[in-house]
């Protein structure tokens, strides 16, 4: 059995601001920092074989902190970037909100539906994930693997490996610095844990 640990990255400096990031580089704040660490704490016993990481710097960093604590090596790679949401980046939601009514209208009950010029759409996030992810499996099967990602990018993989469409993908949260789990069983892939931070609780 293949398992996969889905962790989103801890929190950034934009986080906090409610900006909204995409590709832009946000850095760890040094609660993001703790985060991992407290998460690298919870994943010793786990048996992780090998840990790839978005290359931008929050989910690097989380990556990395956590990489330190269980002694595993890290890959870094631009295809499982956050969604590139193109003008929207580095704006605040408020900001979003008063010059994009209608796309972010259209983005928060529709998402699947959702279009902006210079953007991703979820399609487009899914074909540059998936692909990447299915060769990650095939190269490492029956390892447990870590992901270490953004918050569309990993839901969109919980999706499309439980064999749901784009359209769910308003029905799912996950928090930073959160943890999901999917086993790849012999016939079915089970998500086992979704949006877990019980970690943070210590």
């Amino acid at each position: 059995m293949t398992k996969l640990y889905l962790i989103r990255h801890g929190q950034s400096e934009w986080n906090i601001l409610s900006k909204v990031q995409g590709q832009k580089d946000a850095n760890l704040t040094n609660i993001g920092r703790e985060q991992a660490r407290k998460l690298g704490k919870r994943l010793i016993d786990e048996n992780i074989d090998i840990i790839f990481s978005s290359d931008l710097s929050r989910a690097l960093e989380t990556a990395e902190i956590i990489s330190s604590m269980i002694n595993k090596p890290v890959v870094e790679s631009k295809e499982i970037q956050e969604i590139n949401f193109g003008p929207w980046e580095g704006l605040t939601l408020a900001e979003i909100q008063k010059k994009y009514k209608e796309e972010y209208l259209i983005w928060m009950k529709k998402p699947d539906k959702f279009k902006l010029e210079g953007a991703e759409t979820l399609d487009n996030l899914k074909n540059r994930v998936m692909k990447y992810v299915e060769k990650v499996l095939i190269e490492n099967k029956d390892k447990n693997i870590a992901i270490v990602s953004h918050n569309a990018t990993l839901k969109i993989i919980i999706l499309n490996l439980l064999g749901m469409g784009n359209a769910f993908y308003k029905n799912i949260s996950l928090n930073n610095v959160s943890l999901s789990i999917i086993e790849c069983r012999q016939y079915n892939n089970v998500l086992t844990l979704l949006n877990d931070t019980s970690h943070l609780k210590e």
